[in-house]
């Protein structure tokens, strides 16, 4: 079969640090090529190879050859490609009008594509700016775009990173199906289970060489899935940090404030892990955003330590801005891309906590080599580093604050097996008696049951159920709760599609 798209040996250097070290890669008409590996492999380097888009700075050699029509692209951070001054119904019927036909042809076609997306409650997703939405919900715009576009090759990279188990399940139906129309699918992905259930065949790379290539079977026979586990054993909760009471949020839309949190009642406490998941778009992350003071459409009250926090982040005092640090899921739009890394986290030490340059400088050292980020990587600018050490960066900055409260929105979602368990251990070691609370934001069931002292499930803007995490998993009440952890807890029951692009 000849390959609608074809990179060889492709060589890309960034000041003298070799990215892609002769990657060879072949994308097919309706087969899925998945490429894993660490977070800093190379993968998505090579996967942007195919749109012609390589970091700043770049020395390229080697030859890539794409289509003549447009190459769809599904990046790992949606927000990227979404145009936040403009409402998603307006990007969108943008991109369909590039196809011609009247009006009502282009409704049709972005109403079509956004069900394909598996997008619920559209009509109110169009309404919305994109940082209306959650994290997922962008992603499927994204992917919306992508099938308006009606490219011949799709480089999805890390499509299903933010999402919940069943909203996971249709965007790898999807995939599924964009094959199926003979569409070539180049998949990054640290998300094996994906893998498993799409890949036609799997590339291995590490260090931004291939190691490993050939069918699924054979590549990650031995490689075991997460899944829930009992959480962690019972210890005795210290002092309240953080609760809310009555909080009720909105977001504002051309016809009025749109409810997106009812009547929430949440609490943390020192020492304490309390995961907040649910649905995508169920109002995880505005709750997050509540508590650091970066929403502040809500009515109700947020506590630190029994006192009120005023709900902006511009009214809160610098202590208070210190005590609850907020992780964001997109790291990337959360750094400046012209100063080095390392300098904005120690930054977060000087003008939170007081300390001096070189005080910060140093401290700054310690807690990113403690997640594996040396000062030769630290040193670069953000573009520089892969999206798994740019989460790293952007925990140990919030770390130097010295938080009473870390609030952690989807912050092992693209990371590999490796510096997910990395990232989650040093969480855990922070939790010691009277140290920081941590509301832990995600869709990745494994790693809440693992980390979470309490589990809060969100669906519709409500918490439909709070538990200790090992009363959830073995009594969950809500259908809600056992429909996420039926979806998560599983092994895969087979393939979705079969080589030829039919349903297996």
């Amino acid at each position: 079969m000849t390959p609608v798209a074809e990179v060889r040996d492709l060589r890309v250097t960034i000041g003298g640090r070799t990215i892609v070290d002769g990657v060879s890669l072949a994308a097919h008409p309706g087969r899925i090529t998945a490429l894993i590996g660490p977070s800093g492999s190379g993968k998505t380097t090579t996967g942007l190879a195919l749109l012609g888009a390589y970091p700043p700075g770049a020395v390229v050699e080697g030859e890539v050859r794409t289509p003549a029509g447009p190459v769809g692209h599904i990046p790992q951070h949606p927000a990227e490609v979404l145009n936040p001054a403009r409402r998603v119904g307006a990007l969108l019927t943008d991109i369909a009008a590039r196809r011609g036909g009247d009006r009502r042809v282009r409704r049709r076609r972005v109403e079509e594509a956004l069900r394909l997306a598996r997008l619920p409650e559209p009509e109110r997703v169009l309404r919305r700016f994109p940082h209306q939405l959650s994290g997922g919900q962008q992603q499927r715009v994204v992917l919306a775009q992508a099938l308006l576009l009606g490219a011949r090759v799709v480089v999805a990279d890390e499509p299903t990173t933010g999402q919940d188990a069943l909203t996971r399940r249709g965007v790898v139906a999807e995939l599924a199906a964009v094959a199926a129309r003979g569409i070539a699918v180049v998949l990054l992905s640290h998300d094996l289970d994906v893998v498993r259930e799409l890949a036609d065949e799997v590339v291995v790379m590490r260090d931004g060489r291939v190691v490993d290539r050939g069918p699924v079977a054979s590549v990650l026979a031995g490689r075991a899935p997460d899944r829930p586990s009992a959480g962690p054993a019972p210890r005795p909760p210290g002092p309240l940090r953080l609760e809310t009471r009555n909080l009720t949020a909105r977001h504002r839309t051309p016809r009025g404030p749109s409810m997106v949190l009812t009547d929430i009642a949440v609490s943390v406490a020192a020492g304490e892990c309390l995961a907040l998941v649910g649905r995508s778009g169920s109002g995880k992350t505005t709750l997050g955003r509540c508590l650091a003071g970066l929403h502040r459409a809500y009515e109700g009250t947020v506590l630190l330590d029994g006192a009120p926090l005023p709900r902006s982040l511009r009214s809160r005092r610098r202590a208070e801005l210190a005590a609850v640090q907020y992780v964001f899921q997109d790291p990337k739009a959360a750094f400046d891309e012209h100063r080095p890394v390392l300098d904005q986290v120690a930054r977060s030490a000087v003008r939170l906590r007081g300390a001096t340059p070189a005080e910060a400088r140093g401290a700054a050292l310690s807690t990113l080599g403690s997640f594996g980020l040396g000062e030769c990587l630290a040193g670069r600018r953000p573009g520089a580093l892969s999206g798994g050490e740019l989460q790293r960066a952007a925990l140990a900055r919030a770390l130097l604050a010295g938080p009473r409260v870390l609030v952690c929105d989807e912050i092992t979602s693209g990371l590999d097996k490796d510096t997910r368990t990395t990232v989650l251990d040093a969480l855990e070691r922070l939790r010691e008696p009277e140290a920081l609370g941590l509301v832990f934001i995600t869709h990745d069931l494994a790693a809440a049951t693992a980390l979470a002292d309490r589990i809060a499930v969100l669906d519709a803007g409500r918490v439909v159920e709070t538990a200790p995490t090992a009363e959830l998993l073995a009594r969950p009440r809500h259908a809600v709760t056992r429909e996420l952890l039926s979806a998560a807890g599983g092994a895969p029951d087979g393939r979705v599609r079969s080589p030829a692009g039919g349903t297996a």
